[in-house]
């Protein structure tokens, strides 16, 4: 984890070894209230000190671009799910084996992983199986905590890749350029997020801006992988102009993601305005209009922001809302692509490379520390950032002729597993200028 040394650091620090204490208190009370009320306090003093000493060592053992000691995340994973532990045996009449499976369960759904949520509550049972073994009976909340603990050890044993990681807490943005900080400062992205960028950035802003591309130039984008040069004009010209070009989409989902994209498509998509692919290639025969929003600064013709704004023709609903931006990083040029979402960015961050014909290929999946998938929450008052990497997310646009036709292949995976294919054909406006 990168964290920052401005003036509030050692109060955040001071804060967080303090929240650290609350939780172990709540936590050590949990664990020993089945002894009585005395035990109970004497066990909440002792949580707080023992696990706001773990949060104070860990903090002073941490490094700038290091996340905290797994041990200590470890043991505040456990420290959490004690009092949920101790609900559930006031509550219910549960059992080890009941308790273990739940809080595996809960580990596994935390994990995000479809192994972790397979493995977890099979593991919780099994912890609770030995527990419930034991003598003496085993309060729920020591069984939750015990299992939590030996879930997260296991886990890490067997799950050496993170697939959501924290990356950063509290940096400035400038420090990771790989990252796009454009946030929606409402619970509603839509299509237009440009122009109340604008407002806030205080640049001119030109909606449905002609003759523009997603990037400024290829050649931004050389490196050892990929030489501008060799790609073939039109497939250059489709990213530096790509208001010259129509699109038409043929999304090709999946079976096993269908049920559960529908779902986000209703309760989360929709309402937000935001990532709301077509489901199928009728929905996409209603017509999609494809733009670019802009704002330049001020005085100049200079273009700060792009956005490659995506609606549904009929009804201006949004497709998606994603902010391009193109930087260097070493030798080699990237294109990062922010989403905006409430208070903060989902950014993908593609490395280019050569495709055989004159093509161009984005990927995702690169041998470095930059490209990937990273969701941003954005502090409104400092800018400051806190970053996960989602590494169980991949994706990667290949642009290419073929048979005299501009087309490309927008394929996506999570976990290793692919959900869905983009189809594109793209063709050149009947009034837009030849290159």
């Amino acid at each position: 984890m990168m964290t920052t040394d401005g003036p509030d650091a050692a109060a955040q620090r001071r804060g967080q070894v303090i929240t650290s204490g609350v939780i172990g208190g709540v936590a050590g009370a949990a664990l020993a209230g089945h002894r009585g009320a005395r035990a109970a306090g004497l066990g909440a003093v002792a949580g707080a000190a023992g696990l706001a000493a773990v949060d104070a060592v860990a903090r002073a053992q941490q490094r700038p671009g290091e996340i905290p000691p797994l041990w200590s995340r470890i043991a505040a994973s456990a420290a959490l799910v004690a009092p949920l532990g101790w609900a559930a045996g006031q509550l219910t009449d549960l059992g080890p084996v009941e308790v273990g499976a739940a809080t595996g369960a809960l580990g596994g759904l935390l994990g995000i992983r479809p192994q972790k949520v397979l493995l977890g509550p099979l593991f919780g049972a099994a912890v609770g199986g030995l527990l419930a073994a034991s003598r003496r009976p085993v309060p729920a909340a020591v069984t939750a905590s015990t299992t939590m603990a030996a879930y997260r050890i296991a886990s890490a044993l067997v799950f050496r890749d993170p697939q959501v990681s924290l990356l950063a807490e509290r940096v400035r943005a400038e420090d990771l350029p790989f990252v796009v900080p454009r946030e929606a400062r409402t619970r509603y992205v839509g299509t237009g997020y440009v122009r109340e960028l604008a407002e806030v950035l205080g640049g001119r802003y030109v909606a449905d801006a002609p003759d523009v591309g997603i990037v400024a130039s290829v050649d931004e984008l050389a490196g050892q992988e990929f030489d501008p040069a060799a790609i073939d004009p039109r497939v250059r010209e489709f990213y530096e102009h790509t208001t010259r070009f129509t699109l038409d989409i043929d999304p090709e989902w999946r079976l096993w993601v269908r049920p559960g994209y529908l779902l986000y498509r209703t309760v989360v998509a929709r309402p937000l305005g935001q990532a709301n692919v077509p489901m199928n290639q009728r929905e996409t025969q209603r017509g999609i209009r494809s733009r670019i929003d802009t704002i330049t600064v001020p005085g100049t013709g200079t273009v700060m922001v792009r956005g490659w704004i995506r609606s549904f023709t009929d009804t201006d609903e949004p497709i998606y809302v994603g902010i391009y931006t193109t930087y260097r990083h070493g030798d080699r040029g990237y294109v990062s692509v922010g989403f905006p979402v409430p208070q903060g960015s989902f950014t993908a961050t593609l490395l280019p490379r050569a495709r055989p014909g004159g093509g161009l290929v984005l990927t995702s999946r690169g041998d470095d520390d930059q490209s990937g998938h990273y969701l941003a929450y954005i502090d409104p008052a400092t800018r400051d950032l806190t970053v996960l990497a989602v590494r169980g997310f991949a994706e990667q646009l290949d642009v290419y002729m073929r048979d005299g036709e501009l087309r490309a292949e927008h394929a996506f995976a999570v976990f290793g597993l692919p959900f869905l294919v983009l189809h594109y054909r793209m063709r050149r406006k009947t009034a837009a200028p030849a290159p």
